[in-house]
């Protein structure tokens, strides 16, 4: 079982949930492509990372795995995949969020320097969740309408949209779990 960005449901409101994430760690990596080859060129190299490309920076325990290279340490992989649109056109910032064990402190260091790791802070934000493709056209519109939802509800959104992908490539479309997420002021 894929560990899941853990939140608390506030409220819910037509069209929406209004959710207090924690503060959690990812590991990105900012890509130059358009919105569907963006996390397809990231997730190589963000793989690449939770299974082992990383400097440890704790002693591995005998509970390693066998395949990890002496100093690195394998990660578990946890759902969603995040796209948020970048600062410049065409331009994605991919994310995995990590495990919640994972710290500051114990969080390993990629050897890869595209991969960065960064912590997130606690925030509310709207979600809107949905089933289909990983269209650019599908998350847009549901976009669109979680920002005309909020707006109803009399909430403010603040930041990019994010855009969550929970399934992998191979399960069937129509039983994907997909969500917009838009942060919105406390």
């Amino acid at each position: 079982m894929t560990e899941q960005q853990p939140y608390r449901v506030v409220s819910r409101h037509p069209g929406f949930e209004l959710r207090r994430y924690p503060s959690h760690l990812v590991a990105e990596m900012q890509i130059q492509a358009s919105f569907t080859r963006a996390p397809l060129e990231a997730f190589r190299p963000l793989a690449a990372y939770l299974g082992g490309a990383n400097r440890a920076r704790h002693p591995i325990g005998s509970a390693a795995p066998a395949t990890a290279a002496a100093g690195s340490e394998k990660i578990a992989m946890t759902v969603p995949v995040v796209q948020i649109e970048g600062e410049w056109p065409g331009a994605y910032l991919i994310q995995f969020v990590m495990p919640a064990t994972v710290t500051t402190a114990t969080v390993p260091e990629p050897v890869d320097a595209r991969v960065r790791v960064r912590e997130v802070p606690a925030r509310l934000a709207a979600a809107m969740r949905f089933s289909g493709r990983w269209t650019e056209q599908a998350f847009s519109q549901r976009a669109t309408m979680l920002g005309r939802s909020v707006t109803a509800a009399g909430l403010q959104p603040t930041g990019a949209i994010r855009y969550a992908r929970f399934d992998p490539p191979w399960k069937p479309w129509f039983l994907r779990r997909n969500e917009v997420v838009l942060p919105v002021v406390e």
